[in-house]
């Protein structure tokens, strides 16, 4: 059974940072699978925020400010996220499927087979 357990959410002021993790069990070659990171805000649509497979992707919003990466030895994906605003506030959910994905299809809720609980990420003074 595949788990995907996201952490590091909370409460901060714009303009700081926080690092969120994401502990995968269950996951078979997990270096080879896309890994990413979608949010949904209040009263809005989930939206994409990064991905990674052989390379990186971002939204828009966040490039810049947000980097992807992951460390194949712990099964562990993270986000870091500096510079963040108030329209970051949000529930972040980290994703998963079995192998690799397209460039086309990275971006994609439904690429994606395993999803994380959410952690909200709060950004106010």
């Amino acid at each position: 059974q595949v788990q995907l357990v996201e952490s590091g959410g909370g409460l901060v002021q714009p303009g700081g940072s926080l690092r969120l993790s994401c502990a995968v069990s269950g996951l078979t070659f997990f270096g080879s699978a896309a890994m990413g990171w979608f949010r949904q805000a209040p009263g809005k649509e989930r939206e994409f925020v990064a991905a990674i497979g052989l390379s990186t992707y971002y939204g828009d919003s966040v490039k810049g400010r947000f980097t992807i990466s992951r460390d194949n030895a712990q099964n562990t994906m993270y986000l870091q996220m500096n510079s963040l605003r108030p329209e970051d506030t949000a529930v972040y959910y980290c994703v998963s499927r079995r192998g690799p994905t397209t460039v086309q299809t990275i971006r994609l809720k439904s690429t994606y087979n395993y999803w994380g609980q959410g952690t909200q990420v709060t950004v106010s003074s």
